[in-house]
C-alpha cells in the first residue's frame, strides 16, 4: 500500500505550503513510506484527487486544498484530519496501515 500525498508545489498561499511540508515532515520523520503527487504538474492527477475526495469533505465553493493524503485510491483525509491523527496519536489508523511500513531502500 503507498501513501499518497496530493501536494501543489506553486501554491501562493503560505498555510498550503507549512500544511504540506508539516505532512510530509510528519511522513519522513517517522519513515513512513509514501508518495508525493504534484497537483500542478499532473492535471489528470488533480483531477483524479477531486474525484476521490468523498463529497461530504469538499469545501462548498471551489475545490479541496492540497494536502489531500489517500492510501492508494482510498481516501483519509486532509491537511485537519491528518492533525487531528498527529495530535490523538491515531496517525497509522488514519492513514489505513497496520504496523509502522519500512522505507524502501533506495541505495542499494
Amino acid at each position: 500500500m503507498v501513501i499518497r500525498v496530493f501536494i501543489a508545489s506553486s501554491s501562493g498561499s503560505l498555510a498550503v505550503k507549512k500544511n504540506q511540508q508539516a505532512v510530509v515532515g510528519f511522513l519522513e520523520a517517522n519513515r513512513i513510506s509514501f508518495e508525493e503527487v504534484d497537483i500542478t504538474m499532473l492535471e489528470e492527477q488533480r483531477l483524479w484527487m477531486y474525484q476521490n475526495i468523498p463529497a461530504d469533505k469538499r469545501p462548498e465553493k471551489g475545490n479541496p486544498l492540497p494536502p489531500q493524503i489517500f492510501n492508494e485510491a482510498v481516501y483519509c483525509g486532509d491537511y485537519e484530519d491528518f492533525f487531528q491523527s498527529k495530535e490523538t496519536n491515531t496517525v497509522l489508523s488514519f492513514l489505513r496501515l497496520s504496523a509502522k511500513p519500512s522505507v524502501k531502500d533506495s541505495e542499494s
